[in-house]
């Protein structure tokens, strides 16, 4: 399905009735990548899954932030008329969460923080960054993919997991360089949202794969610290995207959380 959205067109899928779940993915993926926790949930959630601008079915239009993101998902919630979900986010999709936070709390109902991190890049960060744009302006998606793949996917899933392994890496592959490069700067530039963390009040639950290696367990320890009430799970034998390496764990997981909130 489609939606006009902030004047651009944006990719999505709504299925399920009951509780509203709104998944967030990760860079430089698209809204497929939910399609495990999608199947599983279906039966008992309204599972909304979107493609961020210029990723998957949506259109790209003008640079990205983090922010506009944010605004845009909340704009797709106004279309479908959802006042609240449980927000889902993996690794830059987790940044957007706490973006819809930062602006659009009073439409969050939970959060889910999956592979991700609350810090703005440090220095170090922004310069592997810069790197990357370059590497997506003379190669395109299949030369990122091909620098990207083996950090996003955990060594257990590389290793015993080559469907998997592959699925990631054609996710990667279909991307548009232009996508790309905006959502690199787009993460480049994010605010430091560790400020932020004491202010949830909404039920968390934090997700990590224990083999991530861009976001690793300490990070989804911080966050654990500063969020009052959350609730840490780290996955074995997953990576960055714990909820493809892993999907049952990853499932059972985001289910007793879900179970958890009173929907009406």
């Amino acid at each position: 399905m489609n939606a006009i959205v902030n004047g651009i067109d944006l990719g999505y899928d709504d299925v399920g009735t009951g509780q509203p779940v709104l998944f967030i993915h990760a860079f430089p993926l698209n809204r497929t990548m939910w399609a495990p926790q999608v199947s599983a949930l279906v039966e008992r959630c309204r599972c909304v899954a979107a493609d961020l601008r210029g990723f998957g079915e949506s259109a790209l239009h003008g640079p990205a932030t983090i922010a506009q993101y944010a605004d845009d998902l909340a704009g797709l919630l106004d279309h479908l008329r959802i006042d609240q979900a449980v927000v889902v986010g993996c690794s830059m999709g987790g940044y957007t969460a706490l973006a819809m936070w930062r602006q659009h709390r009073e439409r969050i109902r939970g959060l889910v923080l999956a592979d991700t991190r609350a810090g703005a890049d440090t220095d170090e960060g922004r310069e592997r960054r810069r790197q990357l744009i370059a590497l997506a302006n003379a190669e395109g998606s299949l030369g990122v993919a091909n620098a990207q793949i083996s950090s996003l996917v955990g060594k257990t899933t590389r290793e015993k997991q080559p469907d998997t392994y592959d699925a990631v890496h054609r996710m990667m592959a279909q991307a548009k360089p232009a996508a790309i490069v905006g959502a690199i700067e787009a993460m480049m530039t994010r605010p430091d949202s560790t400020p932020l963390l004491p202010t949830i009040t909404v039920p968390t639950l934090i997700v990590v794969g224990e083999e991530d290696v861009p976001t690793p367990v300490k990070e989804s320890r911080a966050m654990h610290a500063a969020i009052a009430g959350s609730q840490l799970q780290v996955i074995a034998q997953a990576g960055h995207l714990a909820n493809m390496e892993r999907p049952a764990a990853f499932n059972h997981v985001l289910s007793e959380f879900l179970g958890t909130l009173t929907y009406t």
